[in-house]
Formats: C-alpha cells, sequence, structure tokens
C-alpha cells in the first residue's frame, strides 16, 4: 500500500486570447489583481492561425499569450482559479461578447494540467463543474504533446515558455525546502 502525502504546490498560469480592440495592459492588470503578480510573459502571437473557435464572439484578428503567476498553489485550488476566470471574462463583456477568454493551469515538473468546464475522455472531474486536462507531459527532456493537445500549445513558442517555467518552479521548489529545511528545530 502506498503512503497518503500532500502533492506538491503548483506554478499556476493562464493563457489568454484577446481581440485587437483591448489593451492588453489593462487586462493584465485586472488579471494581476485577481491572481496575484505576474512572474513571466511569453511573447504574442497570433491566435487566428491555429483556431477560429472564438472568432464569432470575439473577432478574427485573435492574439494570445501565455503568463505565470509567482505565487505557488495548491493543485486543488485550480477549479476556483477558472471560476473566477469566467467571472472576470463575463463582467468584461462587450454587447454581451466576451473581449478575451482566461485559460487558466498550472504545471508541476511532471506535467501542465488546464482547468476546462468541458468533459471529455481524457479530462478528470475536479469539482464545482469543472475537469482538468493533461495537456503535456515531461520526457525526454521537455515537455510533450498529447494527442489531444491544442495546436497553439505544441508551437515552439508554447513548449520553450512550459520548459522554462517549468526551471523556475523547479527554482521556487528548492529555495522552499531550503526554507523549510533551516526551520526545523
Amino acid at each position: 500500500m502506498g503512503k497518503i502525502k500532500r502533492h506538491l504546490q503548483v506554478k499556476s498560469f493562464a493563457a489568454i486570447a484577446y481581440n485587437d480592440q483591448i489593451n492588453l495592459e489593462s487586462v493584465l492588470s485586472i488579471i494581476q489583481n485577481l491572481f496575484g503578480k505576474i512572474d513571466k510573459q511569453s511573447a504574442v502571437y497570433d491566435y487566428k492561425s491555429f483556431t477560429n473557435y472564438y472568432t464569432p464572439e470575439m473577432g478574427v484578428n485573435l492574439k494570445k499569450l501565455f503568463i505565470s503567476f509567482e505565487q505557488l498553489i495548491a493543485p486543488e485550488s485550480l477549479p476556483d482559479l477558472k471560476i473566477k476566470s469566467n467571472n472576470l471574462e463575463i463582467k468584461y463583456k462587450k454587447s454581451g461578447k466576451r473581449v478575451f477568454n482566461i485559460d487558466p493551469g498550472y504545471l508541476t515538473q511532471a506535467k501542465v494540467v488546464l482547468a476546462t468546464t468541458k468533459d471529455y475522455s481524457h479530462r478528470l472531474y475536479l469539482g464545482q463543474g469543472i475537469y482538468g486536462d493533461l495537456h503535456l507531459y515531461f520526457s525526454n527532456k521537455s515537455l510533450q504533446a498529447q494527442s489531444w493537445t491544442y495546436p497553439d500549445y505544441k508551437q515552439e513558442l508554447a513548449v520553450n515558455f512550459f520548459n522554462e517555467l517549468r526551471q523556475i518552479y523547479n527554482t521556487q521548489l528548492g529555495e522552499m525546502f531550503l526554507s523549510d529545511k533551516n526551520n526545523v528545530v
């Protein structure tokens, strides 16, 4: 029988898709006020070349980027992040349509998990109407895609972002371990 132990804290991130009519810095400021200090940001890329899923609601000139948050979190708080991000999207709708989409997730040493409201065969129910999607996994010194991984998460920009984020996360875990070790009497 395996010993039950508490999961390490995880590195939270968000993917933000937005139309070119909004001020990205304003959106990032709003998100940072809700989720905490942003410590890493990817380059912005044209999202329209990967999907037109959001076009009817958000328009044709969609951009996207990834951000991560400084503070590590408990993995079981992912449903709360998704609910907060959905509420934020609703709050800033214009003419009944979203102007940005926020997809939160977390990274561990082994994987990248996205939060979603949509059930599917490879998604596990986390509670509160939210599912976890195991989107990337670490193998052969890099994050690898699943057969269901979204196309923009397979691109070099995304893989590099999450590999670099994994290095930041590992450093944070090391600092936490050293801090805990130094506090032992």
